[in-house]
């Protein structure tokens, strides 16, 4: 089952970089590009479709969530529609790339959601994946953050996973990566908020009592920090991959 971003819509922008993250991301993702139409699986609150529509990109926005496609409606108007990763409600051979921006992880069946993609792509075509967990730069917040590694990186678009999951699509891999850094600046206290407000959807799966083990006392690290009211800035990156439809598949 996709995994709704409905209850965090109204954080989304401001805990994850808003525009500016989307006009980074946006740049490195359009050279891998197919030229042509772009459709974007999982596009949220719309800054990265947002930002290659104005270096030139025809794109289109499907989204689980209305709550943050309404807000993507706002950025980029009716080019939306609501629909799931592994039902897309798009014809056959319709589009020249699919795109992921931090989704794969949500869709609940990662080969079928890439599956669907290749169904949807043209001749040619290419499904780019930006994914996996995040790779930040060392800080005192990020060390703190760092004990819930065990459940953060327990993911299904990890490098590995993702690999796999291609493999059982029929894609073959034509690039695989990293982004550049791009930076963020959050206080301890900020970071202890968003933890407590379970803004991001790891949180979600954790019980009420590996939520005691786990996340409390990492909340209580952050916010015995020096200055928990300083924004540490640090840059942070992803994996970026670039598929293709294996023809001997």
């Amino acid at each position: 089952m996709a995994i709704s971003f409905d209850r965090v819509a109204h954080r989304y922008d401001e805990t994850r970089g808003g525009e500016r993250r989307g006009r980074e991301l946006a740049a490195e993702i359009r050279p891998w590009l197919a030229p042509g139409r772009v459709l974007e699986v999982g596009v949220g609150t719309g800054v990265v479709a947002t930002a290659l529509a104005a270096a030139g990109t025809t794109i289109h926005g499907i989204d689980v969530s209305a709550e943050m496609a309404r807000r993507a409606y706002g950025r980029l108007g009716p080019r939306l529609a609501l629909g799931d990763a592994i039902c897309l409600p798009v014809r056959d051979a319709c589009v020249d790339t699919v795109l992921f921006v931090w989704a794969l992880h949500l869709v609940g069946d990662v080969a079928a959601a890439l599956s669907e993609a290749a169904r949807a792509l043209r001749p040619g075509g290419r499904i780019i994946a930006v994914h996996g967990p995040p790779e930040p730069e060392s800080t005192d917040l990020n060390d703190a953050v760092a004990a819930l590694d065990g459940t953060r990186r327990a993911r299904p678009d990890a490098p590995e996973a993702l690999a796999a999951a291609a493999a059982a699509a029929g894609l073959g891999t034509l690039h695989e990566g990293w982004t550049r850094s791009y930076l963020l600046a959050r206080t301890p206290n900020e970071t202890a908020d968003d933890i407590e407000d379970k803004v991001w959807s790891y949180l979600w799966q954790l019980d009420d009592e590996a939520w005691r083990e786990e996340a409390v006392p990492v909340i209580r690290t952050l916010r015995a920090l020096p200055e928990p009211d300083r924004p540490r800035p640090y840059g942070q990156r992803h994996r970026l991959t670039v598929l293709t439809v294996n023809r001997s598949a």
